[in-house]
């Protein structure tokens, strides 16, 4: 996968350009990086647009033609240094090469909280109007106190921060062949979220959006429950039956239908308890109510329900960053659905942490996980340290916004140079 690093600082003796260099010689058998230069980049003027000066260009075509971008940025003032907010400024007037690109933050510092506040700063400067870059979510990697951190050769010195950052970086590899996937589909734009055109089993004279949506709409069309038997392709079950049956599927399932209408989920657990959080009143919503009214969440929702609906894959399966990646690794898929004539039906989205399916494969057959050094895979391993918890925009239930980092105040102040 090939990359390109920005370091957000244009200091001679820069840490966080060398961190992007380690990322580039270290992790070459992962990605091939190109650690651009920013140090010419004239001061952000409208006045006076340089656009078509060859050094933004350059910047835009690199960015334009990688498949991501990692920003290592220092921590000036609590916030990030005046030369990477130019850059983002030209990037993001008349030309807009971050929009929908995969973007990893890292960042060094002099002190301990290794840039936090900066990268906190940084996620939002990102996902504004006109850059609309698509950031990675947790898996913060914060080098502190970087003065002792490298050796003279410009390598880090503790195994732990490398395999840390090998973690970190795996999972962004697999987060932007997720996102430049998806990002391919042409006409996205025009997936209707709102399920307006119905299809032959839409239940009319019944709001969708409404709380009590599955009672109306059981009424309407005198629909069976209980003990009425219903003949399956393969099998004879009562409506009950088929409820212990579904309810009881140790993944969380969720039906919806091809006019982008949320139908069903198992409620297996309660809702606080679930990995992608959904609830009785959001069954029979358009997927427009389901999820939240962020461009870039409505976006995605899009490209994944088009490229299924239009056979430009049949599955899309991604991790979820975050959470307690010692005990979880929750894996969302979505897979598009088809009658008999093959005309597509909708959505069938499980979400499903393996971590304890992969255990009791270990446990019962006497083996155990070790790291292959020559390995080139997209397979996320180690444990993040301190990693946000996101909730996912699953396509079908409850979709929230990836959780912002937690940044904790110390009693340092003024600008903690990198």
């Amino acid at each position: 996968m090939k990359l390109v690093g920005i370091a957000g600082s244009i200091a001679d003796q820069s840490y966080n350009r060398t961190l992007l260099n380690f990322i580039a010689k270290h992790f070459k058998g992962i990605v091939d990086i190109d650690v651009l230069d920013i140090n010419e980049v004239p001061m952000f003027n409208q006045d006076d647009d340089q656009t078509n000066s060859a050094v933004i260009q350059n910047l835009s075509k690199k960015i334009s033609a990688a498949d991501g971008v990692i920003i290592a940025t220092p921590e000036h003032n609590h916030s990030v240094p005046a030369a990477l907010k130019n850059v983002i400024e030209w990037l993001s007037y008349e030309i807009h090469p971050l929009d929908g690109k995969p973007v990893m933050i890292v960042g060094a510092s002099y002190h301990t909280q290794g840039s936090s506040r900066a990268q906190l700063h940084l996620r939002q400067i990102l996902e504004a109007p006109g850059v609309n870059a698509i950031v990675l979510p947790g898996n913060e990697f914060l080098l502190g106190d970087v003065k002792s951190a490298f050796d003279d050769n410009g390598d880090l010195k503790d195994q732990r921060t490398i395999d840390f950052l090998q973690t970190t970086l795996k999972k962004f590899v697999m987060f932007a062949k997720v996102i430049n996937m998806i990002g391919k589909t042409d006409d996205y734009e025009n997936e209707d979220l709102s399920a307006k055109a119905g299809t032959d089993t839409t239940i009319e004279g019944v709001d969708m959006n409404a709380d009590d949506w599955l009672d109306q709409a059981s009424k309407k069309v005198n629909a069976v429950e209980g003990k009425t038997y219903v003949k399956l392709d393969s099998g004879l079950l009562t409506v009950d039956q088929l409820n212990y049956f579904l309810k009881t599927i140790p993944i969380e399932l969720t039906y919806v239908d091809e006019n982008n209408q949320f139908i069903y989920y198992n409620r297996a657990l309660p809702t606080e308890d679930m990995l992608a959080k959904r609830t009785p009143a959001q069954v029979g919503d358009a997927l427009d109510k389901v999820h939240p009214a962020i461009n870039r969440v409505i976006t995605h929702v899009k490209q994944v329900i088009n490229a299924l609906r239009n056979g430009k894959t049949d599955l899309v399966s991604m991790p979820v960053p975050g959470g307690d990646e010692e005990k979880h690794h929750v894996m969302h898929y979505y897979k598009a659905m088809h009658d008999e004539d093959n005309n597509y039906k909708g959505v069938n989205e499980w979400a499903v942490d393996i971590k304890p399916i992969v255990d009791e494969y270990l446990k019962s057959t006497g083996q155990k996980l070790v790291k292959d050094p020559d390995a080139k895979l997209d397979t996320t391993s180690g444990a993040s340290k301190a990693p946000a918890k996101a909730e996912v925009d699953a396509i079908s239930g409850a979709s929230e916004e990836p959780a912002k980092p937690e940044v904790k105040a110390d009693v340092t102040s003024g600008a903690s140079k990198a």
